[in-house]
């Protein structure tokens, strides 16, 4: 896998929140997108997927040497943030099996080992509104990190964490280095400080 950034550009109004944004991810390759509390970070990411339209530049995915077709790049990334939706009203159970008619368990994984490595076994039979912001975010995080997809985005990833959860993201992110291509985008050291290369989104104002 590999994304290519030619050029990109985003404002809102009249105010440019980045541009002449050129870069590339490569695939099996590590990257944190940083920068100050409203510098960006989340719009890039939005944007380089194709959540909200940029105002210039292009972004292309190419797999094997391949082009994506720009419907058919979700099939090939998960996007974990703050901002991501979960269907509420189901249990846990409902929820991963609809969650993976459209995406696959990584290689070996059952929806039970699933269960088991978020902690949530107990909590299967409760609809997802009941659980907290912590049980939320470590359902979201698994997603990504126990789906077999090539790309894995992750914004602002220990949001709603405690200390044991923050202890829980950083033994399962560490393992997709080198596995799949990992974008972080965050403001906090500790969730990126294993990355391989680094994007400073004010560079580019």
């Amino acid at each position: 896998m590999r994304i290519e950034v030619k050029d990109l550009g985003k404002k809102f109004n009249k105010e440019w929140i980045f541009r002449h944004l050129n870069t590339e991810f490569l695939q099996n390759q590590s990257y944190a997108v940083t920068g100050g509390n409203g510098s960006g970070k989340s719009t890039f990411i939005q944007t380089l997927i194709g959540y909200i339209p940029a105002n210039e530049g292009e972004i292309t995915f190419e797999s094997n040497g391949t082009t994506i077709p720009e419907e058919k790049v979700f099939q090939h990334l998960d996007i974990i943030t703050p901002y991501l939706e979960l269907i509420e009203e189901f249990t846990l159970d409902e929820f991963l099996a609809f969650h993976f008619k459209f995406k696959t368990l990584s290689n070996g994984y059952s929806i039970d080992d699933f269960v088991n490595k978020v902690y949530l076994e107990a909590d299967r039979g409760k609809q997802i509104k009941n659980y907290s912001s912590g049980m939320k975010q470590r359902l979201k995080l698994g997603l990504g990190f126990f789906s077999k997809s090539e790309v894995c985005l992750l914004d602002e990833p220990t949001t709603n964490l405690d200390e044991q959860g923050i202890a829980w993201y950083l033994e399962n992110v560490k393992p997709l280095l080198g596995k799949k291509l990992l974008i972080i985008s965050s403001n906090q050291k500790k969730e990126y400080d294993f990355c391989d290369n680094v994007l400073h989104i004010a560079d580019y104002k």
